[in-house]
C-alpha cells in the first residue's frame, strides 16, 4: 500500500473501528487474498443509489421522476465515482497485484469507481446510512460547481455526432474492442471512429456507458 490508510481516513472524515473492513474495501481481486472488494462494491453501489436518490428528491422538490432519474444517473455511475475517487487519491491506497500495477491499474476508471463504491459499502456496514450520506454528499458537492440537469446530464454521443456532421459530413462509428469479466459483471471497451480513424476509446460497465465516455473524449479532442 502506497500510503498509510490513516491519511485516507482523515480525508474521508471517518475512522474505521474494524481495520479489516477498510483493507477488504481496498483489496482488488488481482491481489489474490481470501477476500476482495467485489461484495462491498455491490453493497456500496446500492447504498449510493439510495443516498443520492434521497438527496436529489429533497434538493429538487418540483422535479419529476424523469429528470431526477437523469440527474442521479449522471452522478451514480463510473465516471462520477471515478471523479470522487481521484479527488481523495483513492488509487494510492488500493492493493493490487504487480501485474495490475504495471498495467496502470491505479489510473483505471473502473477500478477506482469500484473501490469508491466498496469504501462506501464498508462505511455503511460499520456506521450506517447517515454516515455514508454525510461523506458521499459532501464529496459530490465539493466536486460539482452546480448540480442540475443542464450542468450534469450531457449526451456526448449527440454532441459528437453534431460535431462530426458539421466538420466531416459523416457520423461517428462505435466499435466494441473487448469485453471482460463474468456475465453478471461485464466491462466493455469501446472505440469511436470517424472516417475509419480511431479518435478515442473508453471502458464502462455497459456498452452505453463506454460509448458515452469514448464520445466525451473524442469531443474534447475535436474541440482543442
Amino acid at each position: 500500500m502506497h500510503k498509510n490508510i490513516e491519511k485516507l481516513q482523515q480525508v474521508l472524515g471517518y475512522e474505521f473501528e474494524d481495520k479489516n473492513l477498510i483493507i477488504e474495501a481496498l483489496t482488488h481481486k488481482s491481489y489474490k487474498q481470501p477476500c476482495d472488494n467485489e461484495r462491498l462494491e455491490f453493497l456500496g453501489d446500492a447504498v449510493l443509489d439510495l443516498v443520492v436518490g434521497e438527496y436529489l428528491y429533497k434538493k429538487f422538490p418540483k422535479s419529476d421522476e424523469g429528470n431526477l432519474s437523469k440527474i442521479r444517473a449522471s452522478l451514480v455511475n463510473e465516471t462520477g465515482f471515478d471523479k470522487l475517487a481521484r479527488y481523495i487519491n483513492l488509487g494510492d491506497y488500493i492493493l493490487l497485484s504487480n501485474a495490475e500495477e504495471n498495467n496502470g491499474g491505479r489510473e483505471k476508471s473502473s477500478l477506482l469507481s469500484n473501490a469508491f463504491e466498496a469504501i462506501m459499502g464498508a462505511i455503511y456496514l460499520e456506521a450506517g446510512l447517515d454516515k455514508v450520506k454525510e461523506i458521499s454528499i459532501r464529496l459530490i458537492e465539493q466536486n460539482h460547481e452546480s448540480i442540475s440537469l443542464d450542468s450534469l446530464f450531457r449526451d456526448f454521443k449527440t454532441t459528437l455526432q453534431e460535431l462530426t456532421q458539421a466538420r466531416f459530413g459523416t457520423t461517428p462509428e462505435y466499435k466494441v474492442i473487448a469485453s471482460r469479466g463474468p456475465d453478471h459483471k461485464k466491462e466493455f471497451e469501446v472505440a469511436v471512429l470517424i472516417q475509419d480513424k480511431e479518435y478515442a476509446r473508453a471502458s464502462g460497465k455497459s456498452k452505453k456507458i463506454a460509448q458515452q465516455e469514448s464520445a466525451k473524449k473524442a469531443v474534447e479532442i475535436l474541440k482543442k
